[in-house]
């Protein structure tokens, strides 16, 4: 080892020892740092990625953690500060915001980017305020019919309500008490979307009616649903294994029953191919769908969380050999998603088709405080549910910590992780 990955070692092992410290002493866990009063220069100072984030800066900082957490990464200050500072008053996120201005009434709030912060925020000691914040506005803007629309205010759709559902039970939420005023809960939603079995597309659902009211199958909207009516995060893992998925006809069908038939469609979704196709762009040369990278990956989470991690096999061995472009041009969320699909299938993520999506990720924004290596789900095993606690640096990202310090610093800098760093 040489002088320079000596004392790097030394440096290293101090922040190591800091995080891991309070890991001795569960009663008295270390909070988080309080954000400076003073609003950095550079808006986007600690965020994931260099394109615009106007559309989708608070979603992809989200995945990103949620990416980092079960593979044992722990984020900077910086980028936690980035994500932090997006909150407004009110609880809610908007998909992005410039800090240096106060949110008024021309800040858009995002449902979808309040719910993935919510899911991020709650790996990280001292953010129950505000988590408990952005799940009480989400909680004020739940439509009559029970579900939620991108913004306040708008129609219910499956994604959005399914992301807002994983929310809530990330913060611990019973999700029976998510009733509106009207009487009508998530999965009342959810269920409405759910195309009846017997036709082609039985078992998916609908991203809303369109306008004559009619139900569309949308794989897309098929596989948040899934997670959606199973209850479940984005950061899902595998469950255990059940029966092959079948459609189960009729009404009055429970969560579970309803989830299964959009398990049993995404099953022959990706049969043939292994991937998900996504139709041409408005004006492009070409009337051929192409694949769907990100929905794919989705999709296998889908799957797997709802027991089915075989029927997701050929579309994991798809993404290895395909998804290495897809993910370098689309940046953080692309890599996140893929090391969730990754986690969910028992996929060794540092390893994928002989990429290393973490190192990939972490590229992609300010070096992390600490990391564990090697990847906590190699190949073939059995990858554990995510965590749901809520105190703590984050379970997964202390206990991740204190087998970075067993394993050695020399292991943890090992030069050939860093030859694999690369990315936007």
């Amino acid at each position: 080892m040489t002088v320079r990955r000596s004392a790097a070692a030394l440096a290293t092992t101090a922040v190591l020892l800091a995080f891991a410290a309070p890991a001795a002493t569960a009663a008295s866990p270390s909070p988080s740092p309080s954000i400076s009063a003073v609003v950095p220069a550079d808006p986007h100072a600690g965020l994931y990625g260099t394109s615009d984030p106007t559309y989708d800066g608070v979603w992809r900082q989200s995945l990103a953690f949620l990416a980092q957490k079960i593979e044992y990464v722990t984020p900077s200050v910086e980028a936690v500060d980035w994500l932090r500072r997006q909150q407004c008053d009110s609880g809610a996120f908007a998909s992005y915001r410039d800090v240096r201005e106060p949110c008024d009434a021309s800040t858009t709030a995002d449902t979808n980017a309040t719910a993935a912060a919510v899911q991020a925020l709650a790996e990280l000691t001292g953010e129950k305020p505000a988590v408990e914040n952005a799940i009480d506005w989400l909680a004020s803007v739940q439509n009559d019919d029970g579900g939620w629309g991108y913004s306040a205010g708008s129609p219910s759709d499956a994604n959005s309500t399914a992301v807002v559902v994983g929310a809530f039970a990330r913060a611990g939420k019973k999700l029976a008490d998510m009733t509106s005023p009207a009487g009508h809960t998530p999965y009342d939603l959810l269920r409405g979307l759910a195309l009846p079995c017997g036709g082609e597309d039985g078992g998916a659902f609908a991203y809303q009616p369109d306008k004559k009211g009619a139900l569309v199958a949308n794989a897309d909207a098929t596989a948040a649903a899934v997670l959606g009516t199973m209850g479940k995060g984005l950061a899902a893992g595998s469950s255990n294994a059940g029966t092959a998925p079948a459609c189960t006809p009729g009404t009055g069908l429970t969560a579970e029953q309803t989830a299964q038939n959009g398990a049993h469609w995404l099953t022959a979704a990706l049969a043939g191919s292994g991937h998900l196709d996504q139709a041409p762009m408005p004006g492009s040369d070409t009337t051929t769908p192409q694949p769907d990278f990100g929905n794919t990956a989705d999709a296998v989470v889908a799957l797997a969380a709802s027991g089915h991690r075989d029927k997701a096999a050929s579309a994991v061995a798809w993404l290895e050999k395909n998804s290495g472009a897809w993910a370098e041009q689309s940046g953080p969320a692309a890599y996140a998603q893929l090391i969730l699909a990754a986690h969910a299938t028992g996929t060794d993520a540092r390893d994928f088709g002989g990429t290393d999506l973490v190192a990939r990720l972490n590229a992609t924004g300010p070096a992390p405080a600490a990391t564990a290596l090697p990847s906590p789900t190699p190949t073939g095993a059995q990858p554990a549910a995510a965590s749901t606690g809520s105190s703590g640096v984050g379970v997964w990202w202390m206990v991740g910590v204190g087998l970075a310090v067993g394993a050695g610093i020399g292991f943890l800098l090992s030069s050939r992780r860093k030859a694999k760093d690369a990315g936007r």
